[in-house]
């Protein structure tokens, strides 16, 4: 057992056990919960909300550091400069879970890190001259022992001690204190939002209460189900159609016609070609003239204002695709009832 682990207290090393394969450890990685509480009592922890693609890296008895997406991807040809650093660490065994981001003038920028996304080489990957950073925010493993049971507070400072930080690799912050108030700076800011975690939670590989999204404006993933022609001097497509996973079935929930570039509309397009199919996924009538369909395997990341009350959005507009989410996972999010 490391010096670090054995500095714990008594009642805390009782909740280490030995470590499966950090690849296993990684496969289920927790979720966080949409939410619209804003008031917090103490126990609390406030992250950044970070509009980027969930990433887990393990690195096991010195060897070279992997890099996998939250789906299980494999991400090293992608963001190969982060599994450099991650291997050059002093620390030799190790399962860490962050988030992979592009920044722009002090922002997270999603439209930016596109240009990464879906590379698998890793000479095309540092090419684009996107630069990414891999903020880290929670510790599953450390020296051959399992941290998630541990309380997050003791899992983040195993985390900060563990590891050494500079690009392009930081240590995410937080702050003690929370809700609204936080909130609406973190807006201000231009930021997507608030993580609030339980500062007492354990790691669990699930969706989580202890986890949750305080978000900025409304938003989320949607599968594609299909597309509409183009009109006018638009090419590629028109608007993509959208679902959502619910009782086993595909639910229509709208089309989204803006937020594209050119470059978008074409390599997008190619992507729709290849997932070609004859009939509609959706579940519910789909009335658009000239609708294609594809197999529902692509999301999504879509803006929106509201839902209308016949489950539709209102005013979509396309940020990305989410090459880090499993089709099957996507649902209508909305906040539990309390």
């Amino acid at each position: 057992m490391s010096d670090l682990l054995a500095g714990l207290p008594a009642a805390q090393r009782e909740l280490l056990s030995v470590a499966p394969p950090g690849r296993e450890l990684a496969a289920r990685p927790m979720l966080a919960q949409l939410s619209d509480l804003r008031t917090f009592g103490d126990g609390w922890v406030f992250e950044r909300k970070l509009d980027g693609v969930r990433a887990l890296a393990v690195r096991e008895s010195g060897g070279e550091a992997r890099l996998f997406s939250r789906s299980g991807q494999d991400l090293g040809g992608t963001y190969p400069e982060l599994v450099e650093a991650l291997t050059a660490q002093p620390c030799a065994d190790f399962t860490v879970d962050g988030e992979v981001v592009a920044l722009w003038r002090g922002r997270t920028d999603f439209a930016r890190l596109q240009q990464r996304m879906g590379l698998t080489d890793p000479r095309r990957a540092r090419a684009t001259g996107v630069a990414v950073t891999y903020y880290l925010f929670d510790l599953l493993a450390l020296d051959g022992f399992r941290t998630t049971r541990l309380p997050l507070r003791a899992r983040k400072s195993l985390l900060r001690r563990a590891l050494t930080f500079g690009e392009p690799l930081r240590l995410t912050p937080h702050r003690n204190e929370g809700g609204q108030d936080l909130l609406d700076q973190a807006c201000a800011w231009g930021w997507e939002g608030l993580i609030a975690k339980r500062a007492q939670g354990r790691y669990v590989p699930r969706r989580s209460p202890d986890w949750l999204k305080l978000k900025c404006s409304r938003g989320q993933e949607f599968v594609i189900g299909g597309f509409t022609e183009p009109s006018g001097s638009r090419t590629g497509f028109g608007a993509l159609l959208l679902g959502y996973h619910a009782h086993g079935r595909l639910r229509y929930a709208g089309k989204v016609g803006t937020g594209y570039t050119e470059a978008v509309l074409r390599r997008l397009s190619a992507r729709l070609g290849e997932l070609a199919c004859g009939r509609s996924p959706f579940a519910d009538a789909v009335r658009e003239r000239r609708a294609h369909w594809v197999r529902p395997e692509l999301v999504a990341e879509v803006a929106f204002t509201e839902w209308t009350r016949d489950g539709m959005l209102r005013h979509p507009r396309f940020l990305g695709l989410r090459e880090d989410k499993d089709p099957r996972e996507v649902v209508r999010e909305e906040p539990p009832r309390r």
